[in-house]
C-alpha cells in the first residue's frame, strides 16, 4: 500500500512506477500546462502522463525540464508516459510515432509507452513495434490503454512480451471488475484515467458523507479508494492548490465498510467511449 507520493508499484519487468501521477488530458499547450507540470514536480509528483493525441507533448517537455531543474532532481527520478495514437498504429508507423513523441518531449527515452486504443486489425502490429523498442532498451516499459479482456487475450496469444500496464477509464461508477481481475491474474498493472469521472462525482452525497467523516474532499476519498484497490491513478489539474490537495491522500485510510460503500456506486457507466464501439 502506497505510503507517500513517491511510493511505487513494481511492474512485472522490475521497473518501478509511481502509484500517483499527474494527467494532462485536454490541457492545451501554453504557460498553464508548463506551470502545472512544474508545480506537480515541485510538490513531489514523480509521474507525468501525456499522449500524442493531446497535442501537448512539447509543453509537457518544457515543464519537465524546468521542473526537474527547479526541484534539483534528475530525469531518472521522473516516470514519463506517452501513447501512440490510432492513426499511427502499425509496425513502422508506431516506431516513427515514438521518435516523434521523444523529440517533442525533448527526452532520450520514455518510462512507459502505451497503445492508446485497441483498433481492430492494427494493435498487434503496433505491439510488435513496442516489443522492438523495449528489446532495444529505448523504452523502460510498454503497455496498453482501453483494452478489454478480449483485446488482452488476443494480444497475449501472439505477444512475446506481456503488457506491463493497462490504463483504462476507472472510477466509482465504472468499477471494471472483469478487466481488473484479468490484469491481476496476468500481472498487468491496472491504471485509472478519469479517476474523478471528469468531475461528475464531486457532488455525490454518498461520497460527501464519507469525505466529511475523514475531513477530506470527495476527490481525495476517490483517489484513496483507487490506491487501496491497488490502482495507479493520474488525476488531472492545472491549479496548484488542487494538485497539492489531490495528492494529500497518504495520511488516512478508508475502512473496509467505506471501501464497500464506494464499490456499491458502480453502474458500469462511462464518460469516455467504449473501446468496443469507438469510432476509430
Amino acid at each position: 500500500m502506497a505510503k507517500n507520493l513517491q511510493d511505487t508499484t513494481t511492474l512485472q519487468n522490475g521497473v518501478k512506477m509511481p502509484w500517483f501521477g499527474l494527467g494532462v488530458f485536454k490541457v492545451e499547450e501554453g504557460p498553464e500546462l508548463e506551470n502545472a507540470v512544474k508545480v506537480a514536480i515541485k510538490h513531489g509528483y514523480r509521474s507525468i502522463d501525456t499522449a500524442a493525441i493531446y497535442g501537448n507533448e512539447e509543453g509537457v517537455g518544457r515543464g519537465i525540464r524546468e521542473g526537474l531543474e527547479e526541484a534539483g532532481i534528475s530525469r531518472e527520478e521522473l516516470f514519463v508516459t506517452s501513447k501512440v495514437w490510432n492513426a499511427d498504429l502499425g509496425y513502422e508507423s508506431t516506431i516513427a510515432a515514438y521518435e516523434t513523441s521523444l523529440k517533442k518531449l525533448g527526452l532520450d527515452y520514455l518510462d512507459l509507452y502505451l497503445i492508446h486504443w485497441p483498433v481492430e486489425g492494427k494493435y498487434k502490429e503496433a505491439w510488435r513495434a513496442l516489443e522492438t523498442l523495449y528489446k532495444e532498451g529505448r523504452v523502460k516499459a510498454i503497455g496498453v490503454s482501453n483494452f478489454h479482456v478480449h483485446h488482452l487475450q488476443t494480444l497475449l496469444h501472439d505477444a512475446e512480451i506481456k503488457p506491463m500496464v493497462n490504463q483504462v477509464e476507472f472510477h466509482p461508477r465504472l468499477a471494471q471488475h472483469e478487466v481488473r481481475a484479468f490484469c491481476k491474474e496476468q500481472g498487468i498493472q491496472f491504471e485509472a484515467w478519469s479517476p474523478l469521472m471528469q468531475g461528475e462525482l464531486l457532488d455525490n452525497s454518498d461520497l460527501k458523507e464519507i469525505a466529511d467523516k475523514y475531513g477530506k474532499s470527495i476527490a481525495q476519498v476517490i483517489l484513496r479508494w483507487d490506491l487501496q484497490n491497488g490502482v495507479v491513478t493520474i488525476p488531472k489539474s492545472t491549479k496548484e492548490h488542487r494538485i497539492v490537495e489531490n495528492a494529500a491522500v497518504f495520511d488516512f485510510e478508508l475502512t473496509k465498510e467505506d471501501m464497500e460503500k464506494i464499490d456499491g456506486l458502480n453502474q458500469n457507466h462511462r464518460v469516455g467511449p467504449d473501446p468496443d464501439n469507438f469510432d476509430f
